[in-house]
């Protein structure tokens, strides 16, 4: 039936209670006497419980669900049963609502013959919570107010603790226009929360910062199953590293590509390309942190993530070698694949920066490029630094042929001018080699 398109939800209850048009000529389907409508309908968690299935047969209009769902909704590795949906993301209150409810209903759906499915999800990740400061004051007749967080200033003792509030702005209450300088009562940090007036609007960062900084800042401030307490400073923090990536495009973009790309004319690939030491080690690093990136995504480490994009970008920054072997095309390389990391978490400056380089020339438009692959080859280190130690004690380093063998990393270790100061003439009684990692001489 079509429900009344004049009533108004306006909280004094259920409008299709006082709809008279709602009930106008209903008759019993038992006794045929006059009646009305049932308005106690089913609670909006039952159609939140499988709208995930209806999605994946949207276009169905025979049935709840059908062949579209059982493609989705199908475990890939087996011919039936399974787990659903690949990832289930929500708030700790879901675990205990949404998630239950889900479970029975699929189940029901399952018993019905509607799904092959035994569960609605593969993956569990429970969000952590954003967290602000409070701020309240009761009023003349017993409510209590709220206030935002820009318009109070803390007031400190002599240690530097928080030890009440005041305001810095004047503010509406229940009173009426509070002055500034009244005073405010400091309930420590809490979820941030509509009622309480504690939440952060994005539109003030989005303006001060852009749409890129706010996102990056969440998604590093701490992993996302932990609860982050905001911090307006900190803010800077990632606009600053977003500007040093910007930066590095700009200083990148006096790079000729068309005479980087004659260089490696005749490579039929990276491996190929003969590159210098300094480019080597710079491949190494990018690709290094790439492949941790990746299992990073994996894992929905997104803080992670973007510590990985702050250490190619250090990289990429410390290259001095400009003139050497294959730098200009391991610079190309290496901010490309930064920029396709970063581009989940701030594709705004990233789209831009890969359109402007003339990355999408040869590799598509970013949100169509490919995931950068991590090249083993690049992996592969000519030398390699084992830290030094003498008596127990770290004393230095030294470098070694990557396929040098235990003789002549002992060999090294001695000759090395660390080891001749501090052993002051006395000699090795031992040397221990702990392979890839260090050299310890026992004196």
């Amino acid at each position: 039936m079509v429900l009344p398109p004049d009533l108004v939800p306006d909280g004094s209850g259920n409008p299709l209670v006082k709809s008279e048009q709602f009930h106008a000529g209903v008759t019993c389907p038992c006794c045929g006497k006059a009646a009305r409508r049932e308005t106690d309908t089913m609670d909006t968690f039952v159609d939140s419980s499988w709208y995930f299935m209806r999605y994946c047969d949207a276009q169905n209009h025979d049935a709840m669900v059908g062949a579209g769902t059982d493609y989705w909704m199908r475990d890939q590795n087996a011919a039936t049963g399974g787990s659903g949906m690949d990832q289930y993301i929500g708030g700790i209150e879901h675990a205990i609502l949404h998630l239950l409810y889900a479970r029975f209903w699929t189940k029901v759906m399952r018993d019905l013959g509607l799904v092959k499915v035994d569960e609605p999800f593969t993956k569990l990740l429970t969000q952590g919570m954003v967290l602000n400061h409070i701020y309240s004051r009761k009023s003349a007749k017993g409510a209590k107010d709220y206030f935002w967080p820009h318009d109070v200033e803390h007031i400190h003792d002599e240690t530097g603790k928080i030890v009440g509030a005041k305001l810095k702005n004047a503010a509406e209450s229940t009173d009426g226009l509070l002055p500034v300088g009244t005073a405010i009562t400091y309930e420590g940090v809490g979820t941030m929360s509509k009622s309480k007036n504690n939440g952060v609007d994005p539109q003030h960062l989005i303006e001060k910062y852009g749409a890129d900084t706010a996102r990056l800042y969440t998604m590093f401030t701490a992993p996302p199953e932990l609860t982050l307490e905001w911090n307006d400073a900190a803010v800077e923090g990632s606009y600053r590293f977003l500007r040093r990536v910007w930066n590095f495009g700009v200083k990148l973009s006096a790079i000729d590509r068309e005479a980087a790309s004659a260089s490696v004319a005749g490579a039929s690939g990276l491996k190929d390309v003969e590159f210098g030491k300094e480019a080597k080690a710079l491949r190494l690093e990018i690709h290094t942190v790439l492949k941790q990136v990746e299992y990073d995504y994996q894992r929905m480490q997104y803080n992670t993530v973007v510590s990985g994009a702050m250490k190619m970008i250090n990289a990429l920054e410390d290259f001095k070698a400009q003139d050497s072997a294959g730098a200009a095309v391991a610079l190309i390389e290496g901010f490309g694949i930064l920029l396709r990391v970063l581009y989940p978490a701030t594709p705004h400056i990233t789209h831009a920066l890969w359109t402007e380089l003339g990355y999408a020339g040869s590799l598509g438009d970013l949100l169509d490029a490919a995931w950068p692959q991590v090249d083993a080859g690049a992996l592969v280190q000519d030398e390699l630094e084992l830290m030094l130690q003498v008596g127990g004690k770290l004393r230095g380093a030294i470098r070694v042929p990557a396929s040098a063998d235990k003789a002549a990393i002992e060999a090294a270790a001695l000759a090395s001018p660390d080891f001749q100061k501090f052993a002051e003439g006395k000699a090795p009684k031992k040397v221990i080699v702990v392979p890839g990692r260090l050299v310890n001489v026992v004196l």
